[in-house]
C-alpha cells in the first residue's frame, strides 16, 4: 500500500528526509558560493558593513544557506531529486533566494544599499552558483539519507487487518 501511495504522488514524508538533505546540500553548495563572494569582494563589503570579520560573515552566510537549502527540500520535495532538471531547479531557486531575501535585506531595507557595483554583481553570481551546485548535488546527498528506510518500513509489525 505504501509503495502505491508513493508512486501516485504522496507528499514526501518524514522518512524521506528532504529538509536534512537540503540543509546539508545547502552547506556543501555554499563553498563555491563563498569563493565567488570572496572573488568579487562581496563578503568583505558585508563584513565591513556589519563590523564583523570576514570569517564571521562567512559563517553567517553558511548558516543562511543551510536554512535556504532546507527550504529547497521543503519546496521541491521529490522533484529536487530529478537528476536531469536539478540544475535548473537549483539555479532558479538560487535566483529566488537572491531576489526574495538577499536584495530586500541588503539593498532595499537599509538607508543606503550595502552592495553596489562589482560586489552587488558578485552577490548575484554567488547565489546563482549556490543554486546550481545545490540542484546538482541534492540527489547525491539525499540518496544515502534514504538508504535502508524501505527495509525499516516493510519490516515493521503491521496492525491487525493492515494489508
Amino acid at each position: 500500500m505504501l509503495e502505491m501511495l508513493r508512486a501516485h504522488g504522496l507528499d514526501a514524508g518524514p522518512t524521506q528526509r528532504p529538509l536534512a538533505a537540503g540543509a546539508m546540500t545547502g552547506l556543501l553548495a555554499d563553498l563555491p558560493a563563498l569563493a565567488v563572494l570572496l572573488a568579487f569582494a562581496s563578503l568583505e563589503r558585508l563584513a565591513a558593513a556589519a563590523g564583523a570579520s570576514i570569517a564571521a560573515a562567512a559563517l553567517l552566510h553558511a548558516a543562511a544557506m543551510a536554512l535556504a537549502g532546507a527550504g529547497y527540500g521543503l519546496l521541491f520535495r521529490r522533484a529536487a531529486n530529478d537528476a536531469r532538471g536539478g540544475w535548473l531547479f537549483g539555479t532558479a531557486y538560487g535566483y529566488l533566494v537572491w531576489q526574495g531575501v538577499a536584495v530586500p535585506l541588503l539593498q532595499w531595507l537599509p538607508e543606503e544599499p550595502l552592495l553596489q557595483g562589482q560586489p552587488a554583481l558578485g552577490w548575484l553570481a554567488g547565489h546563482l552558483a549556490w543554486g546550481l551546485v545545490l540542484g546538482l548535488a541534492f540527489e547525491r546527498v539525499h540518496r544515502p539519507l534514504q538508504s535502508g528506510l524501505e527495509e525499516k518500513v516493510s519490516s515493521r509489525p503491521q496492525p491487525a487487518g493492515w494489508r
